[in-house]
């Protein structure tokens, strides 16, 4: 098969869908692969170290959408790259199409089949979003406390506290990978971390994280008690494919002190705070009441060569099974499908 990886264009974003490495593989399987120019750069990986494992270099965009038949790239397409997609391409990415509704009606009109990397599902997990969770759920807190200073326009809180300071207080909404690595390394910090979730297994681990961790079930009255409290709010919900529920309100984000900071992981699924909306790292926070907040749909993008290693880690099998052609009976794919040959399928977005 010709698969294509080119250069991801959203504002920022610095991954590559896939590193030399996992490009060697589907070479050594017998496939075509077509890297565009500078795709793997800003991850610390240079067009010669593709060249060295058989990948070849196109010159743009439109050379590669032009010969490849399987697009990998890591986020959804924009802008001119609605353009360079046609009915005959298989696109493997990220999409978040529960809140793009614009997204899923132009890759409806051209009629290809789009599989999402978040909506790929084993009966343990979700093994492509897992990596990128983990990471997004780490920088949310690296990402928090910065903000918290106050040449940042926070509070002028340091979030592990110290002697003679209180601990900052950090609020994190889902006990999944994202949030359960938010509550890793805020716990290291120091911080008093309280978290909601509905899993027993996972509020368990997040107890065991260490005796400043309070894990509890996500009971709305006391969420909203947390919140008023909260230094550092972060919203990691996930409902596979969908969009997330709103778990905190405009009134409540209010209640909250001023300096304080919301930081909404599963802003790309519509968000899990009612006053989040998309950002990029051009332009990262705004306010609300006083609080600032970090909406930015591409986290993992800040640390392109680490997330661009674990993606690849994750994806290779299932590239490889789509570059067989034999992939439809593979129950984790076909519950990846969104769109398939121009129809919405998945059952989230129904």
């Amino acid at each position: 098969m010709r698969i294509g990886v080119p250069r991801e264009i959203k504002t920022l974003e610095g991954r590559v869908g896939l590193v030399p490495e996992a490009c060697g593989e589907l070479v050594h399987a017998g496939h075509q692969v077509f890297v565009e120019k500078g795709a793997g750069e800003a991850s610390g990986f240079p067009d010669t170290t593709y060249r060295a494992v058989g990948a070849e270099i196109l010159p743009d965009g439109p050379a590669v959408y032009d010969r490849a038949e399987l697009i990998v790239k890591v986020k959804e397409p924009v802008g001119p790259e609605l353009e360079l997609l046609r009915a005959g391409h298989v696109l493997f990415s990220f999409l978040h199409l529960a809140a793009e509704p614009a997204l899923t009606r132009r890759l409806q009109e051209i009629g290809l089949t789009a599989i999402a990397f978040e909506t790929v599902e084993e009966p343990d997990g979700l093994p492509i979003l897992a990596p990128m969770s983990d990471i997004a759920g780490r920088l949310s807190v690296q990402i928090g406390a910065q903000l918290l200073h106050r040449t940042q326009g926070g509070k002028g809180l340091l979030l592990g506290g110290l002697p003679a300071a209180e601990r900052g207080r950090v609020v994190i909404l889902g006990s999944g990978n994202a949030g359960g690595n938010a509550a890793l390394v805020a716990c290291a910090l120091g911080a008093g971390v309280t978290v909601f979730g509905k899993d027993r297994r996972q509020l368990a681990a997040m107890r065991g994280l260490g005796d400043n961790v309070t894990a509890l079930y996500a009971y709305a009255h006391q969420i909203d008690e947390a919140v008023r409290q909260a230094d550092l709010l972060i919203g990691a919900v996930l409902v596979t494919g969908a969009r997330a529920p709103h778990l905190v309100s405009a009134a409540q984000v209010a209640t909250m002190e001023p300096g304080s900071v919301v930081i909404d992981i599963s802003v790309d699924q519509g968000g899990c705070i009612e006053t989040i909306r998309p950002t990029t790292y051009a332009d990262p926070t705004f306010e609300v009441s006083g609080v600032t907040h970090f909406g930015v749909t591409n986290m993992p993008g800040a640390v392109p060569r680490s997330a661009s290693q674990a993606l690849s880690a994750a994806l290779i099998p299932y590239v490889l099974q789509l570059a067989s052609g034999d992939w439809r009976n593979n129950p984790a794919l076909a519950r990846g499908v969104n769109v398939r040959n121009g129809e919405v399928v998945h059952p989230a977005l129904l």
